[in-house]
């Protein structure tokens, strides 16, 4: 089995010490089968000689990809990094590999799916239920820790084979999805009403992803581990096809 984790440079530098590579070797995956792979990997690479495609968190998606202009100066691309990763879950859908996304890699999909982002909450957003607390979607404090709740929406979703009900998550963003793309659903949101997760809404292949960061999380909740481990499973399910194929 091979798995790609597509990151930023600076998140290539730190190899096995990644927090998402980590995970993954927590979640069951051997480190052999683990590879970080960037924009740059692009010429020397194929995401079809991968059983799987990890998008991870980092720089913002250029919003001239969902036809806006770039209207605050913390909002912060990489439009090489958005080509490269929108070329991958082309040709990944293409072969039928799993999909996972954390963050930005939720977003990046949202807008390759012909969705649209706030490109700053705190500019953009206003919540939809002024009953609730105020949510601090960028979290103070260390990654790992517990901001805020988010609700499953749909129980028929990938994500409610691995939580019912609500679960707290870290946050550790300022941008989210806003329109939905096409052939997405949500399938959990915060309390606030800000999407939370999208999976292929119907696909044979797994697409599913999040805002929050179980990387962060797998050693204090058993859920978050269970959601890495549903995305390998289905990865070596993948591996097993191809196997049995030649």
């Amino acid at each position: 089995m091979r798995i790609a984790i597509s990151v930023s440079e600076k998140e290539k530098k730190e190899g096995q010490n990644s927090p998402y590579f980590k995970a993954l070797v927590e979640a069951g995956a051997p480190p052999e089968e683990l590879q970080l792979v960037t924009a740059a990997d692009a010429s020397r690479l194929r995401a079809e000689d991968f059983d799987g495609i990890l998008f991870t968190g980092g720089e913002d998606v250029d919003p001239a990809f969902y036809e806006e202009p770039r209207r605050y100066e913390n909002v912060r691309a990489n439009p090489e990094r958005d080509k490269f990763e929108f070329s991958w879950l082309d040709r990944a859908q293409r072969a039928r590999l799993p999909v996972l996304g954390i963050c930005r890699g939720a977003q990046m999909i949202n807008v390759h799916f012909k969705g649209t982002l706030y490109q700053d909450l705190a500019n953009d957003w206003t919540p939809e239920h002024d009953a609730v607390p105020e949510i601090k979607h960028r979290q103070p404090g260390n990654r790992s820790d517990l901001t805020h709740r988010v609700t499953l929406t749909d129980p028929e979703s990938r994500l409610a084979e691995v939580f019912q009900g609500s679960l707290q998550v870290n946050s550790l963003h300022h941008q989210a999805i806003r329109r939905i793309g096409h052939g997405l659903k949500v399938t959990a949101r915060s309390e606030d009403g800000l999407v939370e997760a999208v999976e292929a809404a119907d696909s044979d292949s797994y697409l599913l992803a999040v805002q929050w960061h179980p990387e962060e999380l797998v050693h204090q909740q058993p859920e978050q581990k269970k959601l890495l481990q549903q995305f390998l499973a289905e990865c070596r399910a993948v591996e097993q096809k191809k196997s049995a194929a030649v």
